[in-house]
């Protein structure tokens, strides 16, 4: 196995953990990786030994998403991830599940540029240099775009500053009375 395959398995993780993000599908994001991967080895010749494989890779992912999506709205024969509702199970941490499945439930909202944006930063942990390269856009279009981001996730989440004041004076209140 060549050093490019050993750096290329490396970063599987990563891909199916953001191709499970974007297309909140497990079938869907495989089949996304291994598209990205396949694309990636065929096309190994055009990456630079020393620049970032990481932000390469999803850079590629991210590309073959778009052409998904594109492809999809044309041919119409598939059913939207929206559609299908997700079976439930109960945790014994329930607040901490329904905050991560409403979470869930404000990203899918979003519109896809702002969703990969997202993303990349806050799931992925990318630079914004990394994400905005990514992306295709200026780093400046990147940081408007998350702070109105964060501020609809705020809104559809019922976190705007009223509602994040009261949550605190109660999570004070509670540690008190305990």
């Amino acid at each position: 196995m060549n050093h490019f395959c050993r750096l290329l398995e490396a970063e599987i993780p990563r891909l199916r953990r953001y191709a499970l993000a974007l297309t909140r599908d497990v079938s869907g994001a495989d089949d996304l990786v291994q598209s990205c991967l396949t694309r990636a080895i065929a096309k190994q010749h055009l990456w630079q030994a020393g620049t970032d494989l990481r932000a390469w890779l999803f850079t590629v992912l991210h590309n073959q998403h778009v052409s998904d999506l594109r492809r999809w709205r044309h041919d119409r024969n598939t059913v939207s991830s929206e559609d299908i509702t997700p079976e439930c199970s109960i945790e014994p941490n329930a607040l901490r599940v329904l905050e991560l499945r409403d979470l869930e439930a404000a990203i899918a909202k979003l519109p896809p540029e702002r969703r990969q944006a997202i993303l990349l930063v806050g799931l992925e942990g990318m630079l914004y240099e990394e994400a905005a390269s990514v992306l295709g856009i200026p780093v400046g279009t990147l940081r408007s775009r998350l702070s109105r981001t964060r501020q609809q996730l705020r809104a559809l989440m019922g976190l705007d500053e009223k509602h994040e004041g009261a949550a605190a004076d109660y999570a004070e209140n509670t540690r008190r009375a305990a």
